[in-house]
């Protein structure tokens, strides 16, 4: 007697367990890597700054390089997810997507709070992409909760339409600067332009539904392309982020000239000091022979661009006109490699 075929449901729940075991270790293969990337790829060189490299210091350097991962994180699966959720329509078929499942979980506040960390670190060229994701999310949660047509029209084109009129007035002088240098053969100002003027027109079709046949591939693909890449893209910026003091120690041997070594300092005790210089190297320097030394702060960023919205440069962000950094004008010496 043939037995009849049963058949076993995927649980959905796995993935999630499987996603919740690995982000804890992400930021920990991160810190190891950008070690090992630091000690010029040499194994004994990593283990001497695992062992004197404060893990704080380490959490600290990955915080500040990462965070503006955050705010896109979370509104990008949020738009995505609510503007899947409706092209289908609300069918239980919809939940078995993660995107949705985490769109329906997903707090008001939460949203509301990436947009205002996102106002507050994001560059001004990426202002009219946070108008557009908060505008989408607004007139998809209108079109989801309220079924008068009225406050349907007013968040899904009337809000949308308002940002996009107000933002493409404050961006227009900015973008046609930026068209004009893509003219000369500048390709960074083609994609600035395109960041300036398009993301809020594209807000007015990113409240609707899409065609259900399309759905998924609009939403769910996209947002499981972009999970897939974002580690590689967070991973490229982390490699780069100091996690080291840089000084400058003055050094005089004895029966010799002076000298200024840059590098990183790895660690002090009472007889030498350990440096790690840019080749990846580590100097071992007695103390004696120290004659001074010099924190060496970051020197003012190089900006990629000239062009500016209303005096306001585009990679400026809010928080960097609230709390305005301060460089010094005359870096001290040592820290160019010359003597006092």
């Amino acid at each position: 007697m043939a037995e009849s075929a049963v058949r076993v449901e995927p649980d959905s729940t796995g993935h999630q367990q499987w996603l919740f075991a690995f982000l804890p270790t992400f930021p920990l293969i991160l810190l190891v890597l950008r070690l090992w990337y630091l000690g010029n790829q040499d194994l004994q060189t990593m283990l001497l700054l695992v062992r004197h490299v404060s893990p704080l210091g380490l959490f600290s350097s990955f915080t500040t390089t990462v965070i503006w991962t955050l705010p896109a994180l979370v509104l990008t699966s949020r738009a995505l997810g609510a503007l899947l959720w409706t092209s289908l329509g609300h069918r239980d078929s919809a939940k078995r997507s993660w995107l949705v499942r985490q769109t329906i979980r997903m707090p008001t506040w939460v949203v509301v709070l990436a947009c205002m960390l996102a106002a507050l670190i994001w560059q001004m060229r990426f202002i009219p992409l946070l108008l557009m994701l908060a505008s989408s999310i607004t007139g998809l949660v209108v079109r989801e909760r309220y079924q008068q047509r009225r406050w349907r029209r007013l968040a899904c084109v009337g809000l949308p339409a308002l940002v996009a009129v107000g933002s493409s007035v404050v961006m227009w002088p900015a973008a046609l600067a930026a068209a004009r240098s893509a003219g000369s053969g500048q390709c960074i100002a083609l994609s600035t332009t395109a960041l300036l003027l398009l993301p809020p027109v594209l807000a007015i079709l990113l409240t609707g539904p899409v065609p259900a046949s399309l759905a998924r591939l609009v939403t769910h693909w996209t947002a499981s392309g972009i999970a897939l890449l974002l580690p590689f893209v967070i991973g490229v910026f982390f490699l780069r982020a100091p996690v080291l003091p840089l000084v400058a120690i003055e050094v005089q041997e004895p029966g010799t000239a002076g000298q200024v070594l840059l590098g990183h300092i790895v660690s002090v005790d009472d007889r030498s000091t350990a440096v790690l210089n840019d080749a990846g190297a580590v100097q071992f320097i007695e103390n004696d022979a120290i004659v001074s030394q010099v924190l060496c702060p970051d020197a003012p960023p190089s900006p990629s661009t000239a062009i500016t919205v209303n005096g306001w440069p585009l990679e400026m962000t809010a928080l960097e006109w609230i709390v305005p950094p301060h460089y010094r004008d005359r870096p001290d010496p040592r820290c160019l490699g010359r003597l006092r």
